[in-house]
């Protein structure tokens, strides 16, 4: 990918980078909103497809638009961005878990 650095050492992405993400972004739009449209394939079909999706767009936000790479900053805005990263899915998983027992527990009938 190429990118042109300023006199401040910020990187910033070409016309044919912002193009790429755009095209990309559009696509990853357009594949969910395809498949809930038409309806034809099965619920946790169109759920996996839509959070895949989701993921990949996040990928290519944070490459294309934000151009984070492991070359920027040294490489420390990558380990933010990782950690971060794993703080949050240990909250929303450990969130699930609970509420999960919290209502298995809370059933009368078990």
């Amino acid at each position: 990918m190429s990118h042109s650095v300023n006199e401040h050492g910020a990187s910033h992405g070409s016309v044919k980078s912002y193009m790429i993400g755009f095209i990309l972004s559009i696509i990853l739009t357009a594949i969910p909103f395809w498949m809930v449209m038409e309806g034809s394939a099965s619920h946790a079909a169109i759920v996996g497809v839509v959070v895949v999706c989701a993921v990949v767009q996040v990928v290519v936000h944070l490459i294309y638009f934000l151009h984070l790479d492991t070359k920027s900053e040294g490489g420390w805005n990558m380990v933010a961005i990782v950690f971060s990263s794993i703080i949050i899915l240990i909250v929303v998983i450990g969130s699930l878990w609970i509420m999960w027992n919290l209502n298995y527990n809370m059933m009368m009938d078990h």
